[in-house]
């Protein structure tokens, strides 16, 4: 498992996320506070705080998670 910090801070950054996020068949959990819900679920997403930056848990094997880092590049905060 690998955890990494993303801003959702608009609805057609949320879009695209869910959009790209689907096209994996592993499982993803967004972690706000005590709130855990599923990455690829857009109504969950837009349940949680998303002006604060979120954790993302990426429930993947070692060698596709430089893959799904690379497609999801432009969410993580550096």
């Amino acid at each position: 498992m690998k955890t990494v910090q993303i801003s959702l801070n608009s609805i057609d950054k949320v879009k695209s996320f869910v959009n790209e996020i689907t096209k994996f068949d592993n499982d993803f959990d967004l972690v706000s506070g005590r709130y855990v819900i599923d990455a690829k679920s857009i109504m969950g997403i837009f349940s949680l705080d998303l002006s604060k930056p979120i954790e993302l848990n990426i429930h993947a094997e070692d060698n596709a998670i430089d893959t799904i880092l690379a497609a999801l590049d432009q969410y993580i905060i550096k």
